[in-house]
C-alpha cells in the first residue's frame, strides 16, 4: 500500500513539472505497467485533479486547470519559496494582499513540517521588503495582465499620466516588472508606435482584443533594465551633472544601463545628468561613483550649498567618532 502511494505522489510531481507525457515514458518512470498507469490517473481524477489524455502515438497525459483547487505536491525548495513568496507579496502593494496573503501563509505554514517551517521564519526574519509606493494594485489586474503577456494579446485600457491626462491605449504587453517598489507593466504603444512603461496602478477599464500578435524584441537585455533606463528619463523637480574623470566606456562599462545619458567630455572624462525630487534623493546617486574617481558637481547654486554642508556635517561626525591623532 505504502509503495502504492509512493508511486501516486510520484505521478502527481512529474504531471506537475512537464506540460505533456507519453503514457508509455510514464508507465517506464513509474517502474509500472501502462494499465496501472491508467488507474492511478483515474485515482488522481477523483482527488480533483483534471487530467486531459489523448489517444495516438502522439497522444499522452497533461495537467490541466479544473473548477477547483486540488491539493499541490511541492519539495521542500519549492513550498520554501512559496511561503517566502507569501511574506513579500504582502507588502508588494498588491490590493488587499496584506490579510489574503498572510492568511494564505498562516495555512500553509501550518502543514509545513518543523524543519521547513524554521527556515521560512528564519528567511522571513532576515527579508525586510520596501513598503510600496503608489496606489494599489488590484490582484485580478496583475493577473490579467500576466495572462496577456503570456499569450501575447493586445489589451485596451484606459490610462492616467503622472500629470492627470487621461487616454485610452491600445498596447501589445510584453512584461510585468516589479521596480522602484511600484508595478510597472513593459508594452508596445501601437497609438504611439514605441515602447512604453505603463504604471499598473493607473490602468483601468482592461480589456483583451483575442487578438494574438508575433512578440517583439524589446531594446534593452530585459525588461528590468528597461524599465531602469525609462525611470532614470522621466522628468524630476531637481537636476545636476557630475564630470567624473573617467572615460564614457569605462563609466558606461560600470554603471550598465543607469549610463543611457552619460557622454563624452573629452577622451578621459564623462558628463553624467541625474535628478531627483528632493536634494537627498538627488544625492544618493553620488555614493554609486567608484572610490577613487575624482568628479565635480555642476548645478544649481543651492544645491551646491546643500552639498557642502552636508559634507561638512559628514566630516565633523567622523572627526568626532575618530581616535584623536598621535603625534609623530
Amino acid at each position: 500500500m505504502e509503495k502504492s502511494v509512493t508511486r501516486t505522489l510520484h505521478l502527481l510531481s512529474l504531471l506537475q513539472s512537464h506540460r505533456q507525457w507519453p503514457g508509455p515514458e510514464l508507465a517506464e518512470r513509474l517502474g509500472v505497467t501502462t494499465r496501472s498507469l491508467r488507474r492511478r490517473i483515474d485515482g488522481l481524477r477523483e482527488l480533483g485533479y483534471e487530467i486531459e489524455s489523448t489517444p495516438g502515438t502522439g497522444g499522452g497525459y497533461r495537467l490541466t486547470a479544473g473548477n477547483r483547487m486540488p491539493p499541490l505536491l511541492l519539495t521542500d525548495e519549492e513550498a520554501v519559496s512559496v511561503a517566502v513568496g507569501l511574506r513579500i507579496a504582502a507588502t508588494t502593494g498588491i490590493a488587499d494582499a496584506e490579510s489574503t496573503t498572510l492568511s494564505a501563509l498562516a495555512k500553509f505554514e501550518q502543514v509545513l513540517p518543523p524543519a521547513l517551517r524554521e527556515r521560512v521564519n528564519a528567511i522571513g526574519r532576515s527579508v525586510e521588503p520596501q513598503a510600496p509606493r503608489g496606489g494599489p494594485v488590484p490582484a485580478e489586474l496583475l493577473g490579467a495582465l500576466a495572462l496577456a503577456c503570456r499569450d501575447h494579446e493586445q489589451i485596451r485600457f484606459a490610462y492616467t499620466a503622472a500629470d492627470g491626462a487621461r487616454t485610452r491605449r491600445l498596447a501589445e504587453p510584453h512584461s510585468l516588472v516589479s521596480a522602484d517598489r511600484k508595478w510597472f507593466l513593459v508594452a508596445w504603444d501601437n497609438d504611439r508606435d514605441g515602447w512604453r512603461t505603463f504604471r499598473v496602478d493607473r490602468v483601468r477599464e482592461l480589456t483583451g482584443t483575442r487578438v494574438r500578435t508575433e512578440p517583439r524584441t524589446l531594446p534593452a537585455e530585459d525588461a528590468a533594465e528597461f524599465v531602469a533606463v525609462a525611470a532614470g528619463s522621466v522628468p524630476t523637480r531637481h537636476t545636476a551633472r557630475a564630470v567624473l574623470d573617467m572615460p564614457l566606456e569605462e563609466m558606461r562599462a560600470h554603471f550598465g544601463p543607469w549610463a543611457h545619458d552619460a557622454h563624452a567630455v573629452g577622451a578621459s572624462r564623462t558628463g553624467w545628468p541625474f535628478g531627483g525630487d528632493s536634494f537627498p534623493l538627488l544625492s544618493t546617486v553620488l555614493v554609486w561613483i567608484p572610490e577613487g574617481v575624482a568628479y565635480r558637481i555642476e548645478a544649481d547654486e543651492d544645491y551646491l550649498l546643500y552639498l557642502r554642508e552636508q559634507a561638512a556635517r559628514m566630516l565633523a561626525a567622523a572627526e568626532a567618532s575618530l581616535p584623536p591623532a598621535k603625534d609623530s
